[in-house]
């Protein structure tokens, strides 16, 4: 999942409803009504000047504030403006049309404007200051305290020349973070190949890559095409050239308008009162402070280096077979040299389970181990359209009522966003509106003659995004916008999808979907145990670029804007954080980290929430994983709370206490578990 900028959060994450109670049979799925641009933008305006509407009716209050004549109408505009948001940044992610897409882009623009505008009036913050809130519940008054919390770190109590350079620099931000989001998706680069250099990748892969009249092979650097190259072709030469065009996606596009989103965090955070965008960040996370978060990055760092270390001693081993002389291994060389170390030191070939995950059987899978473990039932709706012809669109029920709905576009395309994420729809109001999102993936498309055979990250990818989705939609049955959903802080948003990764290690699970496409025959137990213990050699070194990621992101905003090089800042985390050699190449590859624009310094996030999920995971049982009260219990007491109480209490509510790196770092070393 993409994490969400401030400017929403100030006025809470943001949604739209419909007036009155719904359920899926009146609450029309998204596309019901398919806009063109022209019906777009008046939709949009629509949600956004009834969002204003109910702020000017929230200042037109006279005598005492209480819930009902101040935080309704002020919840109201989040769902009005949220609306509009979610549909604005989601047609600007997927939508096919790249006319379409740039009136999405503006419209994103043009709702933080207006959220940017609400965050900075000083009569919205003093009204809602002034609720009387001797009679509210727990979780509306959090709702006021963090709202309030927001509101301050907007800069609503500064002078009011410093609120209108805010505004300025916010709204400039906003349409910058769009830029560098479409340059990276707008970027497909392409290379060409001959056959003889991908010896070594999967037969399905060669059958749906025929060379052109030229009798050259074109790879494009969406990950269907990207991965498999780098996991299996035998030519170095090809896998090098490919990983330099991959890693120079959007530059140097995206070098000025990072130097711009870096000048443009820093003048906020400056303005509000914190010495860089990192400080600033890290007011509203369970971290609090950038110290803390610096902190981290350097324990997980020490945490991970002793295994990395025997990691990458197996890595140059390997290599050495075909080099002798070889010194280091490097980065575009990792992937490739890890599969042959699963194939010689754990027997697994990569390869073998690819025929076990057909992307339709893979989907059923996830869908079902999810309904087990959440008691849900998942419905798809018949012949309802979308913005893409593969597009679906599925209910969520529980105890036979409807709870949300979700979308799946779970294939490439040009134009469409390149990574995997969750993307929010509508969030729930309980009594007024289910909650929905989309799932946003790049997996193969299965055809009359192509299963759609998966790799085994792609089908880690799919358990995780579908965690985001699970929480969204748990989470989405809260009274008030602002804390339905994923609302609560910033670094925990990824552990729930993280902790659901699990359940793909679990033969028990995988037995019920991984069934040969051509056989229909299990995967066979064996099989998925030399899997599991194959899939954990290189956690500690996934781990250590995590790290480097992490201090990338928090590099480049914790110092003044002037004295970063973002390509420095790359190569020297690389060199820090990571054993692997680099090339000239990976100084250029921040354009491509859309998170630096999404997240800010908070990339840290992941490994953050990997900790947590850990934690969380060792409470369930090993040999009952969607059995048992655990399961349950982690839905009540962390899915469905959404943000109606701090993260930091969610993990003590589950736990009984707050969160370790035990489970983590068991999890990380558990290639070595049994013995060398």
């Amino acid at each position: 999942m993409r994490f969400v900028c401030r400017w929403v959060i100030v006025v809470g994450i943001l949604l739209g409803a419909a007036a009155g109670a719904q359920d899926l049979k009146t609450q029309a799925p998204l596309w019901s009504a398919t806009p063109d641009a022209a019906g777009f933008e008046k939709q949009e305006n629509d949600h956004i000047a009834a969002g204003q509407k109910a702020i000017v009716q929230l200042l037109a209050v006279k005598g005492p504030r209480t819930v009902s004549n101040t935080l309704e109408p002020y919840d109201e505009a989040v769902r009005e403006l949220g609306t509009a948001g979610f549909f604005s940044g989601l047609m600007q992610q997927v939508h096919p049309d790249a006319g379409f897409r740039d009136k999405a882009t503006a419209m994103t623009v043009k709702i933080a404007g207006v959220t940017t505008e609400i965050s900075l009036n000083q009569d919205v913050y003093h009204a809602l200051q002034a609720i009387d809130l001797s009679g509210a519940d727990a979780a509306t008054r959090y709702y006021v305290k963090r709202t309030l919390l927001e509101y301050r770190l907007a800069g609503v109590d500064k002078d009011a020349a410093t609120r209108a350079k805010i505004k300025k620099v916010q709204d400039e931000l906003a349409e910058d973070s769009s830029m560098y989001d479409r340059n990276i998706s707008d970027d497909t680069r392409s290379i060409e190949a001959d056959a003889s250099e991908l010896e070594g990748v999967p037969k399905d892969f060669l059958d749906a890559h025929k060379p052109g009249p030229d009798g050259k092979i074109k790879l494009t650097t969406n990950y269907p095409d990207y991965f498999p190259v780098m996991d299996f072709a035998k030519s170095d030469a090809l896998r090098r050239r490919f990983y330099e065009t991959f890693s120079q996606r959007a530059y140097p596009k995206n070098l000025e308008v990072l130097k711009k989103l870096l000048e443009e965090h820093y003048e906020i955070a400056q303005a509000v009162g914190y010495k860089s965008a990192a400080a600033f960040d890290a007011a509203d996370k369970m971290a609090q402070t950038d110290g803390a978060v610096a902190k981290f990055i350097g324990e997980l760092d020490a945490a991970t280096k002793p295994i990395a270390e025997r990691e990458y001693a197996m890595l140059l081993a390997e290599k050495r077979k075909t080099d002798p002389n070889a010194t280091e291994v490097f980065d575009y060389e990792n992937r490739y040299y890890s599969e042959l170390v699963r194939r010689s030191e754990f027997n697994f070939d990569s390869q073998s389970v690819r025929p076990y995950f057909p992307y339709e059987r893979v989907k059923k899978g996830v869908l079902d181990t999810a309904a087990a473990l959440f008691h849900l039932t998942f419905r798809q709706e018949p012949n309802v359209p979308g913005w893409a012809p593969t597009v679906e669109t599925w209910d969520v029920l529980a105890d036979g009522k409807p709870i949300g709905r979700f979308y799946l576009d779970m294939h490439p395309r040009e134009g469409k966003y390149k990574h995997a994420e969750m993307a929010p729809v509508l969030q729930g109001i309980r009594g007024k509106q289910l909650p929905e999102a989309a799932l946003i993936c790049n997996l193969p498309l299965p055809t009359a003659d192509d299963a759609g055979l998966m790799d085994y990250d792609d089908v880690v990818t799919f358990f995780h995004e579908f965690g985001h989705l699970m929480h969204h939609i748990l989470g989405g049955q809260q009274q008030w916008a602002g804390i339905s959903g994923i609302t609560m802080e910033g670094d925990f948003v990824e552990a729930p999808s993280q902790m659901l990764e699990e359940w793909m290690h679990d033969p028990h699970v995988l037995a019920k979907f991984a069934l040969h496409y051509k056989t229909n025959e299990p995967i066979p137990a064996e099989l998925v145990e030399r899997m599991d213990r194959a899939s954990a050699y290189g956690r500690a070194s996934w781990v250590q670029r995590q790290t480097a990621y992490s201090a990338i992101s928090f590099d480049v905003y914790k110092d003044p804007p002037a004295e970063v090089d973002p390509g420095e800042v790359v190569m020297r985390a690389y060199k820090t954080h990571t054993l692997l050699a680099s090339i000239p190449a990976d100084a250029s590859s921040f354009a491509a980290f859309g998170h630096l624009a999404g997240y800010g310094s908070a990339y840290y996030t992941y490994m953050w929430d990997k900790v947590i999920a850990e934690d969380f995971f060792a409470q369930f049982h090993p040999e009952d994983l969607t059995g048992g009260p655990t399961a349950m219990r982690y839905r009540h007491t962390v899915l469905e709370p959404g943000g109606s109480v701090s993260a930091n209490d969610l993990v003590k509510n589950f736990l009984g206490r707050p969160q370790n790196t035990a489970a983590f770092e068991k999890w990380m070393g558990m290639e070595f578990a049994k013995g060398d």
